[in-house]
């Protein structure tokens, strides 16, 4: 194995969130709220198949175990089983995961497993299907969980479930998802509203502090459980009379990036350091041919010593991310 992958602040990084798509049918408040809008840029076709498997085969030459394939909506890609396919055969790689908004897992999912998926997130904002189709401008609840139940169907141990919740829209439904996962194996991941470039008045108007929510679980016996080197940023509670858990993604809170272990590349072949960087750094000229691996690794490996220690979203800076789905969330 190559080096692995580590910054000037010695976090390694185990974790690789790979977009596929920036494209989404759904129009999320939060993140696309006028609905998806081509970025008018020129060769801006996304990855091909033979393109993710030399980035995802350099990360796993260094260190990465885990990959998230994001969008978007990634299973909007007519090759979205070949792209799991690819990322799942790659050697080192031992979790797959994606997220999506759930509304093709009933007819597809069981496809997804065969090909390689081992891991599930699904954005589910409300459990009121009228407060769903307000905050993601869809009417698609019903098949959203038909598709949940189908992964279990499946074999999915465990569905994690991401929920962001807004004050005066869906936080008032904390005591409805505690209760829907009480006899579930689901994972309910309430993740912070963040501020992005396009979102500053939803932000100041909707955001609910996930350290509230916190202290509200822990005085009601919810109990902190240990990461592993490749999870993601959640702090994960669990409870022992609950047969689900509960993640809190709190970007906000000021030890949010030391355990930083994850990086990202766009649809379109640029290395992100940082959800909430400045730049990105482009890789597709490195992806045309199986010679130029090493000059791959070694060009992510130089940028990472320019990766910041810390996000500067305490400040009001999002960096040059416009709306989440810009670079796979």
């Amino acid at each position: 194995m190559a080096q692995q992958f580590e910054d000037k602040f010695n976090r390694k990084f185990y974790y690789l969130r790979l977009s596929v798509t920036d494209v989404c049918n759904f129009k999320c408040t939060y993140c696309l709220p006028d609905g998806y809008k081509p970025s008018g840029q020129k060769n801006s076709s996304f990855l091909t198949v033979p393109e993710v498997k030399r980035v995802v085969s350099a990360f796993a030459e260094c260190g990465t175990s885990k990959v998230r394939i994001t969008g978007g909506e990634p299973s909007l890609r007519k090759d979205f089983i070949d792209i799991i396919d690819t990322v799942s055969s790659t050697s080192g790689i031992q979790k797959v995961a994606t997220t999506t908004n759930g509304y093709r897992m009933e007819k597809q999912v069981a496809d997804w497993k065969q090909a390689g998926l081992t891991h599930i997130n699904v954005s589910l904002d409300s459990l009121d299907p009228r407060m769903f189709h307000q905050i993601t401008g869809e009417n698609k609840f019903t098949q959203v969980m038909a598709g949940i139940d189908r992964a279990f169907e499946v074999g999915y141990e465990q569905v994690k479930v991401n929920v962001v919740l807004m004050k005066d829209l869906n936080s008032q439904e904390l005591p409805n998802f505690l209760n829907w996962i009480k006899d579930r194996p689901i994972q309910l991941r309430f993740i912070e509203l963040m501020q992005t470039g396009e979102m500053d008045d939803l932000f100041h108007k909707h955001h609910v502090s996930g350290v509230a929510i916190r202290n509200q679980l822990i005085a009601n016996g919810w109990i902190l459980k240990v990461r592993a080197v490749n999870d993601g940023p959640a702090q994960v509670f669990v409870h022992p009379d609950y047969q689900g858990e509960i993640g809190l993604i709190m970007p906000y809170e000021k030890s949010f990036c030391e355990s930083c272990n994850r990086l990202r590349v766009s649809a379109r072949g640029k290395l992100h350091m940082c959800l909430f960087g400045d730049h990105g750094v482009e890789l597709r000229d490195l992806l045309q041919n199986d010679l130029q691996q090493n000059a791959l690794m070694e060009r992510i490996s130089q940028q990472l010593q320019n990766k910041s220690q810390s996000h500067f979203l305490h400040d009001g800076n999002s960096g040059i991310t416009p709306h989440l789905a810009s670079i796979g969330g």
